[in-house]
């Protein structure tokens, strides 16, 4: 019997060691300039602050993620982003999942007040995020992100928006 209960204390004690490891990561991360590919990170300081007109945003649709902090809350995180007609549009899926309602807060914070700064490429955007619920415009955006990112389980359709399963935010200058 005492060697059973040294096995369980071994075997707990050798599975704390990635759970502390990613712990551990996961709090520093909190401190950074912005986040990681798997950690939310710190407030984005660093960079220049934009200033001048608004910029063609075309650019974005090449790169994969940029980051994004609310200007309410101090982390920051990677998120997926789309130019349409020259507009900056960002989102967030799986919001009527049980997971989504769990685990995704920005948008509710988004949503109630979306003073937000983006940080593309080292230089922060301040922005102004309107979430957009319907519309013909969502036919386009919709099309856009499914174009960039092909990968979603099923195509992303103007009602899938309309129903709430994903959120759409045009970021807009303040």
């Amino acid at each position: 019997m005492k060697i059973f209960y040294r096995m369980i204390t071994i075997l707990f004690c050798l599975a704390m060691i990635p759970i502390s490891a990613v712990g551990t990561a996961a709090i520093k991360q909190r401190f950074a300039d912005g986040p990681n590919r798997v950690f939310a990170g710190g407030a984005l300081t660093g960079g220049e602050l934009y200033q001048g007109a608004e910029p063609d945003w075309q650019f974005v649709n090449a790169i994969p993620t940029i980051e994004m902090q609310l200007e309410e809350s101090a982390t920051s995180r990677r998120i997926w982003t789309v130019e349409h007609e020259g507009k900056l549009y960002i989102w967030s899926g799986y919001m009527r999942s049980t997971v989504g309602k769990l685990w995704k807060r920005w948008p509710l914070r988004a949503e109630r007040d979306g003073k937000a700064i983006f940080r593309i490429e080292g230089i922060r955007y301040p922005r102004k995020l309107e979430r957009i619920k319907n519309g013909e415009e969502l036919v386009g955006i919709a099309a856009a992100i499914t174009a960039k990112y092909p990968s979603r389980p099923s195509p992303l359709t103007r009602s899938v928006i309309e129903r709430g399963d994903v959120w759409v935010f045009e970021a807009k200058a303040k």
